[in-house]
């Protein structure tokens, strides 16, 4: 009851069998489990977090990277093109 409080469905399921098998421990002894277990399944919710949040910024590197890329061959294509014309228009 107490110790099952803030797991959910992303918690991992190796906790939420550890919140299972603490809240099956007697009230003393789970009173006095119960807080470290709130603090482990506090940090892996952070943790995940910022996983995804790494993963989100990863993805949108990876996208700017191929906006740059295609814009940087652009440029390379258009300075290619006006050199040739002004070698051209030397002749």
């Amino acid at each position: 009851m107490g110790t099952t409080a803030k797991i959910n469905d992303e918690t991992p399921i190796e906790l939420q069998e550890m919140a299972k098998a603490i809240d099956a421990l007697p009230a003393r002894y789970r009173d006095a489990v119960a807080p470290a277990l709130q603090r482990v399944v506090e940090c892996s919710t952070r943790r995940r977090r910022i996983l995804n949040l790494v993963q989100e910024a990863l993805s949108q590197l990876r996208l700017d990277m191929k906006y740059l890329i295609f814009d940087l061959e652009a440029t390379r294509r258009e300075r290619d093109q006006y050199k040739e014309m002004l070698e051209q228009g030397d002749k």
